[in-house]
């Protein structure tokens, strides 16, 4: 297990947790929006942020679950600042109506994280009519990440602090189709694979950073887009994997990470100073790593951001 603790350039390892990665930083006066913040990895993230300084606001699902789990922070953390909203990623119209509600609580932004997915057993549509992965896991974030997007290009304006923006994707995202993403498939998932329809919406988590990089570069925006692995973690994701939860729960102990060390590299890129001035990468283990060829693919990524924008904007 000696792998497990060697550190890297950053100075930090797989062992390292999301408080570890943070130590010193202060969030103070910094507004975070985590998605998928009651339970696993973004609720960590959310209480590590807190515990900095900075001004979480929730974006949740269940609204119940996210008020629990804010209780459960400020029970330990009284000076958190924790705001929870209802968000439905799998919805376009729950997804607009967020943003909606974000604006009308007036906070600035200089963090956003894009933490929430779904791992399901079947490929369903969305009530969009779209694969439900892929409406998810890429279609919401992409839709939220536009529509706050201006909010973020103020406050990095006004406060002169750099902006970042953090999309969770997996080592999954190399386990996909031969063409990356099956455009003319989205609509019509029932040839789909489950699994590989995952791999497809992780693929393009990180497709959707680089291309979101190379246009706040070209325009000049102080706003820095990247994608994280967290690692193999025992979370709520593998809930509708039967086989998987089975076979992680008899070996967890040997190969999953902590909830503490599954946050690590999610709080360190939206965090911690040495991450200032870059973008368009992929961490994991809270250093840059290279992620698959397709993930690479400048073309495939302008083609994905083209199709996105269609499915929103209709």
């Amino acid at each position: 297990m000696r792998w497990f603790y060697r550190k890297g350039s950053s100075g930090f390892s797989s062992a390292s947790t999301a408080e570890d990665v943070t130590a010193g930083v202060d969030g103070q006066g910094l507004v975070a929006v985590i998605t998928g913040a009651s339970s696993g990895i973004g609720l960590e993230t959310a209480r590590v942020l807190a515990l900095r300084g900075v001004h979480v606001v929730m974006a949740v699902r269940n609204v119940s679950a996210g008020l629990k789990a804010r209780e459960a922070i400020v029970a330990k953390i009284p000076v958190a600042r924790i705001d929870v909203l209802e968000l439905d990623l799998s919805s376009i119209a729950s997804v607009r109506r967020f943003a909606s509600n974000f604006d009308s609580l007036n906070l600035p932004l200089s963090i956003f994280i894009n933490n929430a997915g779904v791992m399901t057993r079947s490929c369903t549509r969305s009530c969009d009519g779209l694969e439900l992965h892929f409406a998810t896991n890429h279609i919401g974030h992409f839709l939220l990440t536009n529509l706050l997007l201006e909010n973020m290009k103020k406050t990095c304006r006004d406060s002169g602090i750099e902006g970042r923006i953090v999309n969770l994707t997996s080592s999954a995202h190399s386990i996909t189709y031969r063409e990356g993403i099956c455009f003319d498939k989205i609509h019509d998932p029932s040839s789909l694979n489950d699994f590989v329809a995952y791999g497809q919406s992780k693929l393009a988590n990180i497709l959707h950073s680089n291309e979101l990089s190379r246009i706040l570069k070209e325009d000049g925006v102080n706003i820095s887009a990247n994608a994280v692995h967290p690692g193999v973690i025992m979370t709520n994701l593998f809930r509708n994997r039967t086989i998987v939860s089975a076979l992680l729960n008899s070996i967890g102990r040997i190969i999953c990470r902590t909830v503490e060390q599954g946050a690590a590299t999610t709080c360190y890129v939206a965090m911690h100073p040495q991450v200032r001035g870059i973008s368009g990468k992929y961490f994991t283990n809270c250093d840059v790593a290279n992620p698959s060829s397709q993930a690479s693919d400048a073309e495939l990524a302008k083609k994905l951001w083209q199709f996105s924008l269609q499915i929103v904007s209709s």
